[in-house]
């Protein structure tokens, strides 16, 4: 497979795959500052405990910074409805419960000042072309899955 294969885009390659790929790259590239809380913090009032994956942090950008490039006008709360779960009450019934804001919002921070999203004047952030740019590279290096074909093989009877 060609690792750069020309016009493949975000909406080509696995989800998986691609934020995987992505967190490495925002790792990698130094431009993301960790705030000092990272390690301790719950990533919503529904969770027990903090993530234990140390890239974390990389991981939510890059599935933020995917789904900004597939749907524009995402904002902070849109996020914590997409980032929230169930809570869990003992013995009365769960209910839906949105993620932090103070994660999103920083994230989205981050990712503004590294030129990937801007602010969308009707209200949420949008996807910049630079953004466009870098996360089409990424998605360029990220191996497409095999094509399965069908074998012509005969029987002998």
């Amino acid at each position: 497979m060609d690792s750069g294969r020309k016009g493949l885009t975000v909406k080509d390659v696995c989800p998986h795959d691609f934020v995987k790929a992505y967190a490495n790259h925002l790792k990698r590239s130094g431009k993301i500052e960790l705030p000092h809380w990272t390690d301790i913090v719950k990533t919503g009032k529904h969770k027990e405990l903090a993530p234990y994956d140390p890239d974390w942090y990389y991981i939510r950008a890059a599935s933020m910074a995917r789904k900004i490039y597939l749907r524009g006008g995402l904002g902070v709360g849109a996020f914590r409805r997409i980032y929230g779960g169930s809570q869990r009450n003992g013995s009365h019934p769960p209910h839906f419960c949105k993620s932090s804001g103070g994660v999103a919002r920083h994230i989205l921070q981050q990712l503004q000042k590294m030129h990937i999203v801007d602010v969308d004047p009707s209200g949420g952030r949008i996807i910049t072309s630079s953004g466009q740019r870098d996360l089409d590279q990424v998605a360029g290096t990220v191996a497409a899955p095999p094509t399965v074909g069908i074998l012509n093989s005969t029987v002998v009877a």
